[in-house]
């Protein structure tokens, strides 16, 4: 069997590769939430109900999803620099232009040029990130990944207050727009050089590689529901008193997840690869069961926060695991595995709906808690090597 084993230079674990790396992930996390805060904004200029918006959002998730493999291709052939370049540009060009279009044909254009973007960038910081992990030689990857989900705070929190004290939407997003440059200029010349050498134009996903994209869809999977079904469960067992409420799920999950990213780095490093999956899985089934069998609501929303921490670092070490393989090249294997979380995130939700209306809400987040299950059960297969 072909090896894609590839060597770092020495030079690959620096502070400077690192700050770099997490510059990226943090512009593009608070690019991409930078956009939330401006969909009704969006939604008028261009005159859509809620069936047509959700037709134009699914253009950002399409050009995400073919953007991906491209770019996991490209990275392994001259290295994830220029694509990160590429997608965070691409980001920061487009975010003003989404405030002020008033075309739906525009709209549509711009979401699947800025989800290219967003899916470009995701993919080659990831490749950028297993380089620097691997040359280290210690856990990083959840720092890396914390720092995306504080750009989403930073993202969202700033242009919410910013729109709320009455700024324009188009200013609104200059200002992030031009947050998000500085953060790609600082990190261009930091950036790694390396190039992965040639690889083939098409490699089909196998072996470990096809396991780990499928656990990753998993777990983008619960955090797609988290996002899109847990208000309704919590109004549904009346465990809030308002919709208003509602978004206390969510908001416990994402402090959860958070902070667990941003410590991960220590405890994937003290526990080791195999008890962060079993334990993590296992956490993340117990928080479904206090939020799913309990009725008193504190328990309840302890569960969103054992859900969050449990889950917070099992994709990074799914990316530390894609990137180390050697069945496929690096940027190839994490493009998979990034593409098929990304649909984890676009479909899952739909297919929770689906089971929902078949069955129950609840009996859907119970099919997801025995999903999770896999976890556990696969992590020496995941880890073996």
């Amino acid at each position: 069997m072909t090896s894609y084993a590839e060597t770092e230079p020495v030079s690959a674990d620096t502070g400077a590769t690192r700050l770099a790396t997490r510059l990226s992930f943090f512009a593009a996390g608070f690019v991409m939430a930078c956009w939330a805060p401006m969909v009704p904004f969006a939604k008028a200029n261009v005159g859509a109900d809620e069936g047509q918006l959700g037709l134009l959002l699914l253009c950002l998730g399409l050009g995400s999803i073919l953007a991906m493999p491209l770019t996991g291709w490209i990275s392994a052939q001259v290295g994830s620099k220029p694509m990160i370049l590429t997608g965070g540009l691409g980001l920061v060009l487009i975010l003003p232009f989404l405030s002020v279009v008033s075309s739906p044909l525009l709209l549509a254009a711009a979401l699947l040029l800025f989800g290219a973007s967003l899916g470009t960038i995701d993919v080659a910081m990831n490749v950028h990130a297993t380089e620097v992990e691997k040359a280290a030689g210690v856990p990083l990857m959840s720092g890396f990944h914390g720092m995306f989900s504080v750009g989403g705070f930073v993202g969202a929190g700033g242009i919410t207050l910013l729109l709320s004290q009455g700024v324009s939407p188009l200013a609104s997003s200059l200002c992030g727009s031009a947050l998000a440059l500085v953060a790609i200029l600082l990190a261009w010349p930091r950036l790694l050089q390396v190039q992965g050498g040639e690889a083939p134009a098409f490699v089909a996903p196998r072996g470990i590689v096809l396991l780990l994209a499928a656990l990753s869809g998993l777990i983008f999977l619960v955090e797609g529901a988290i996002l899109d079904w847990s208000a309704l469960l919590l109004l549904g067992r009346d465990l809030v008193d308002s919709a208003a409420q509602g978004g206390l799920g969510y908001m416990l999950f994402s402090v959860a997840m958070t902070v667990g990213r941003l410590t991960g780095d220590r405890v994937v490093s003290a526990l080791g690869d195999l008890r962060v999956l079993v334990w993590g899985g296992i956490l993340t089934i117990a928080g479904f069961v206090l939020l799913l069998a309990v009725d008193w609501t504190p328990v309840a929303l302890l569960g969103f926060l054992l859900i969050g921490l449990g889950a917070a670092n099992l994709v990074p070490v799914f990316f530390s695991r894609a990137g180390r393989q050697t069945v496929m090249p690096a940027g190839l294997a994490v493009a998979a595995v990034t593409t098929t979380g990304y649909a984890g995130i676009l479909a899952g939700p739909a297919l929770m709906g689906f089971v929902s209306d078949a069955t129950s809400l609840s009996a859907a987040f119970w099919l997801l808690a025995a999903l999770v299950l896999l976890v556990p059960i696969t992590a020496r297969a995941v880890t073996r090597g």
